[in-house]
């Protein structure tokens, strides 16, 4: 690969910065991953992020922020071009070229955004699919184009990691989201459990609340295990990074069940000494 241009590695170090400061949410700070794909891991983090605060952050009405992240996906589409000076898109755009990653990859994160701002509700589970199609999977598939990994069976798997991980932050956020008018539960489970989302979170409820849960949390727990088949496919540093974030997901699946799957009033976290349980999990997925 050529030298960076001097623009792109600032760029590259301020994205950087910022996905180091929001380590929780993806791990571009981890060891595990090789120093020379940090900067690229980052710079995508950096899209993500960026287009997600625009659907999600502040007070600005839902065309205010429609009209952002279209302009948004405009400097994206200008930023490939080779049209934009910024820092950060000329380090994206120089990412995209040197690994000729997919551009619908990036449009899809930004059209699951751009739902965000007006969709509160999801009617089945059909609708929750795709819409992670959008969220969720297109970070995998970038990421394994990153490393070179191009089939359709480890799109497959890796397909089913993403979509599970997104499902369960539904799960574990529910109590957080109901606040925001947001419930990323489908309507039509919720029905067939007795509930509706004006009762779901009344004690009365909790015992039917409880047993719906359990069955979502089941299905993305099988959806995670299925997701392990992914695992041959990578180098052993991402093998071992991608084992922790499976075996993270299952860890928080174990903590909604050790609360009885009440996540409408419980958030469960982990913990700094779970950690060192998913590592040496992970390690021992990576290595047999």
């Amino acid at each position: 690969m050529n030298s960076v241009p001097i623009p792109a590695a600032l760029g590259y170090a301020e994205a950087i910065e910022l996905a180091a400061a929001h380590y929780e949410n993806f791990p571009v700070a981890s060891i595990l991953l090789p120093e020379n794909y940090r900067k690229h891991i980052a710079v995508i983090y950096w899209f993500a992020r960026t287009a997600d605060d625009i659907a999600d952050e502040g007070e600005k009405s839902i065309s205010e922020r429609q009209s952002e992240l279209d302009s948004f996906l405009d400097s994206f589409r200008s930023a490939i071009r080779g049209e934009l000076k910024d820092y950060k898109w000329q380090a994206l755009a120089y990412t995209i070229s040197a690994f000729n990653l997919s551009i619908i990859n990036f449009e899809d994160l930004i059209s699951a955004f751009r739902q965000d701002t007006k969709k509160k509700r999801y009617l089945n589970h059909e609708e929750l699919s795709d819409y992670c199609r959008r969220s969720a999977n297109p970070v995998g598939r970038l990421l394994l184009e990153l490393f070179n990994i191009r089939n359709e069976q480890a799109n497959f798997y890796s397909d089913k990691i993403c979509t599970a991980l997104q499902l369960i932050n539904f799960y574990q956020d529910v109590s957080v989201d109901i606040k925001k008018g947001r419930i990323y539960l489908p309507l039509d489970t919720l029905k067939r459990y007795y509930l509706s989302e004006s009762d779901f979170l009344l004690d009365e409820q909790k015992l039917n609340f409880g047993k719906m849960m359990e069955e979502l949390a089941g299905e993305s727990e099988r959806m995670l295990l299925e997701g392990r088949h992914l695992l041959p496919f990578l180098p052993f540093r991402l093998r071992f990074e991608i084992a922790a974030t499976i075996n993270g997901g299952l860890e928080i699946i174990r903590k909604i069940r050790n609360i009885r799957y009440q996540v409408s009033t419980i958030r469960p976290v982990l913990k700094k000494s779970d950690y060192l349980q998913i590592g040496i999990k992970s390690l021992i997925h990576a290595v047999v």
